[in-house]
Formats: C-alpha cells, structure tokens, sequence
C-alpha cells in the first residue's frame, strides 16, 4: 500500500519535493515557496461535524500577500461596486496554484503521516480529510469565486447548489470572522415551527476563521450542513470578545458536476 501510495504521489508532484522544476508556488513568491511538503500544516477536524476540516496555518503571511497582489491583479474589484468575482474552466495560473497547494497540504500534514489510509480512504471513514476519490480527481477544482465583505457585510445559511461535486475549500484572507454551521434538518424543523409546531433549538456550530487559514468541506458538512457568516454586531464573538471586523475576501474553489 506504501508503495502504491509513493507512485501516486509521485505522478502528481514528481520524484522529489525539492525538485527544481515543482511549480506548487504563488506568483512573485520565488523565495517564498507555497510548497506545503516541507512544513507541517495541522488539521483539524471540527468535532460534531464530519467532513469538516480546518487548516489555520495554510497560507503564510507572505503567500496570503501574493494571493492578495494576485488578486488584485485581474481587476475584477477595481470599481467599488464589484465584490464578487467568479471563473469556470481554465482557472488563473495563481488559482491553479492554490489548487495544487490544497492537495499537497492535505498529502503532506502532520493528521496525514500519522494515519496514512486517510489519503485513501473511503467517503464513510470520520477520520479522512478528503476523500481519495476528491483527493486526486483532476482537475480537483474548476470554478472560483472571490468575495470581498466590507466590514458587517456577510452570507446568509445556505448549502451550495448541488450542480457542484462533492469537495469544498474556502481560504480566508485580510479579516478573522465566525464561520456558522447549522444542520439542516434543524433549520427545517424551526421553519416548521413557525408554521405552529414545536420550535426546536438549533444547532449551531461556530468556526473561527483566521487570515490564511483553510476550510475543507465534504460529505455530510457539504450536502448536511448550512454555513454562513453573520458580520452583524454581536455576532462575530469569540472567547468572548467582539472581533474587529475589517474588509475581508474569501477565495472559494469547487467543481462543477459533469454533464450528460
């Protein structure tokens, strides 16, 4: 299994990490490579939540500069109006980039060389970062959406529409904010409530997220669980103080399902 686990890995990022030819970096950022195999990024998984991961340490302070001059590169915000970007297809070499980050730094945790099945395991199994049928698709994304939010500005609960495959990753840049997850059934069941049943309480599940960090969503955290993020005052409230919210951007990269 070891050696089959080697011969994947090598297909994908060559015979060596350090090879002079391995193009897994951000632009501009020569010195700075984003070439996770020689750090030691942590997962972890939100606990009550399966297929939910959290990588805070993904991007450095300077790989989240390189993102931010990449994006303001293209032009897409020039105009204080645009705060939403989004490409299908051949993504932006930088995008791309950050596609082939995300997979390596899932290949190369610390989570995944102390339990390496997790790279090949099976979409049933709790303890998998991505599964080995998401891990090494190719492309592993093919749409990007980039948000800019405006201090208070935020997204309403929603699950994101099924014309995308399994497999989510969001990137946080600029600003920390609370990330809210709760389950669908019971946002359902309050919505019946109102109807006049029985309001039952939800369950809401709050992530912090930090500049450069790194959410991966599959399974039941994609299809089950609504997210959002609610900049209002009171709350973005973590270990009990208000966060100083900031403009923040999000990067969020998915894969559009095949079609017939």
């Amino acid at each position: 299994m070891e050696e089959n686990q080697k011969a994947l890995l090598e297909a994908v990022f060559g015979e060596s990490s350090e090879s002079e030819d391995s193009d897994h970096c951000h632009q501009n950022q020569s010195e700075d490579s984003s070439d996770h195999s020689g750090k030691n990024p942590r997962w972890e998984p939100v606990r009550g939540i399966n297929g939910l991961w959290l990588c805070r340490d993904f991007l450095s302070p300077q790989e989240q500069f390189s993102s931010l001059s990449a994006i303001e590169k293209e032009g897409w915000f020039s105009e204080a109006s645009h705060n939403q970007a989004m490409r299908f297809g051949n993504l932006p070499e930088w995008a791309t980039e950050l596609s082939h980050s995300i997979r390596e730094v899932v290949l190369f945790s610390d989570y995944v060389s102390e339990r390496m099945d997790s790279v090949t395991c099976d979409g049933e199994s709790k303890a998998c970062i991505l599964p080995s049928e998401i891990l090494w698709r190719e492309p592993l994304f093919d749409q990007l959406i980039v948000n800019v939010y405006q201090p208070g500005e935020g997204i309403c609960p929603h699950v994101d529409l099924m014309r995308f495959e399994d497999g989510i990753a969001i990137v946080s840049l600029e600003s920390s904010c609370i990330m809210h997850f709760t389950h669908v059934d019971d946002t359902e069941a309050c919505d019946s409530g109102r109807e006049g049943r029985d309001q039952l309480p939800m369950t809401n599940l709050p992530v912090y997220l930090n500049p450069g960090s790194l959410v991966l969503m599959s399974g039941e955290a994609r299809y089950l669980w609504k997210h959002e993020i609610n900049r209002k005052p009171g709350f973005q409230i973590w270990e009990g103080q208000e966060i100083d919210q900031k403009r923040r951007k999000s990067i969020t990269l998915r894969k559009l399902c095949k079609t017939e």
